[in-house]
């Protein structure tokens, strides 16, 4: 059996008990970090009975079919990352694939998880949601990236590393608009835990406020966009993409933002563009 093990997001007491009596009982731990789990264990107060294995992005290509081979000859094989579900933004998909393939049984621990308690905090509405997981990290990507949500109704969560958490704010200001409501949400369950709310501009304004800049672990959390009632005609879109390109995006990029903020599809917009 395959069992994914939730982890900590911060505080220790949070963990469930069956991840203590899983560590100390599966025939193989599969860890992100070693180290981090060999504290974690010893501040559950369990003893690993089993073998500690890394399995983290560098080594999970060519370790999921050694721990699938255990999988399939019987091991009980538990997976655990850093902090939150295996396999959300983690190593573990995989293995999970893999697992499924030689018809072994998949499971979970289930406990803390960073998207479902920024959601909670958050204070925007979390009957229907996406995650999105980390943006790209270059500029003209992320901006592509965002384009494509521009109408998404539902609530969206982000991962994000501190030091980008200031650019990915303004990208999503430009892109999905200045006025968005927004929550930054940091050190979820930890010492120094803060949710900073507001429109995307105010957010930007909090991240550069920082005096050592944004720090910790970060999840944001983006409003939905608004339905468009509105009717574009062939001059209104030609407008539109002409007055992108003026802000400085190439033909391309105007087209494809312009179709993600009116819903219409990008071969008309490009029709009008061209017309």
């Amino acid at each position: 059996m395959l069992i994914l093990a939730a982890t900590p997001i911060g505080q220790v007491a949070d963990a469930s008990g069956r991840l203590g009596e899983a560590l100390a009982t599966a025939d193989v731990v599969a860890a992100e970090d070693t180290r981090r789990l060999k504290r974690l264990a010893s501040e559950l107060g369990v003893e690993i009975g089993g073998r500690i294995v890394s399995y983290f992005e560098g080594n999970e290509e060519r370790r999921t079919p050694e721990l699938a081979a255990l999988l399939a000859d019987g091991s009980t094989v538990v997976l655990v990352t850093d902090a939150g579900m295996p396999s959300v933004s983690d190593p573990g998909y995989r293995l999970v694939v893999a697992a499924i393939a030689a018809d072994v049984a998949v499971t979970a621990i289930p406990g803390p998880s960073a998207v479902l308690t920024a959601l909670a905090v958050s204070g925007l509405p979390v009957d229907r949601f996406c995650f999105e997981g980390f943006l790209p990290r270059k500029a003209g990507e992320r901006t592509r990236a965002l384009t494509e949500l521009l109408t998404e109704r539902r609530t969206m969560v982000f991962f994000e590393s501190p030091h980008r958490t200031e650019a990915s704010l303004r990208a999503m200001a430009d892109v999905l608009g200045a006025d968005r409501s927004a929550a930054v949400c940091r050190e979820l369950t930890k010492t120094y835990e803060e949710v900073a709310r507001g429109s995307l501009t105010e957010l930007v304004e909090w991240a550069a406020g920082q005096e050592q800049g944004v720090r910790g672990e970060v999840t944001i959390v983006v409003g939905g966009a608004a339905a468009d009632t509105r009717t574009y005609g062939p001059d209104d879109l030609r407008e539109l993409v002409a007055a992108r390109q003026a802000e400085g995006l190439s033909r391309k990029d105007a087209i494809e933002q312009v179709a993600g903020e009116t819903g219409v599809r990008k071969k008309d917009v490009y029709d009008a563009a061209h017309s």
